[in-house]
């Protein structure tokens, strides 16, 4: 017997793929954890997230914005000033990665100290 499944229960899994894919990606949490205590610009964000390059902060912004999860506001000074900040659909996103990065933040010393052993013995 051959199960079928319908034309959009694929197309479903295929958009929520998509979907994880972004929110997944290591960019998109770190920059939607450091929007979460309030609005950046642009070069602030690119500071505070290391060894992000400015062509892939740009790209990740951009599709934050698409998805409706931050918003981008020019202010008429010269030169411009551009800032990002969190929906209320990205705060909800925020809710859901924030205690992810507490957890890392608060078990980071335990891990370094595991991966120095672990690699001391890789090294024997």
């Amino acid at each position: 017997m051959t199960v079928q499944i319908p034309d959009h229960a694929s197309e479903d899994c295929r958009t929520l793929s998509s979907i994880l894919a972004i929110v997944g990606d290591k960019w998109t949490v770190l920059i939607v954890v450091l929007l979460g205590d309030g609005p950046k610009r642009f070069n602030e964000i690119k500071r505070m997230v290391g060894g992000i390059s400015q062509r892939m902060l740009t790209f990740t912004l951009r599709g934050l914005e698409r998805d409706g999860l931050v918003t981008r506001t020019v202010y008429p000074t010269t030169p411009p000033r551009v800032e990002y900040e969190l929906t209320e659909l990205g705060g909800t996103l925020w809710k859901a990665v924030e205690p992810l990065s507490s957890w890392a933040r608060n078990h980071l010393d335990e891990i370094v100290a595991s991966r120095d052993t672990f690699d001391e013995k890789s090294d024997l």
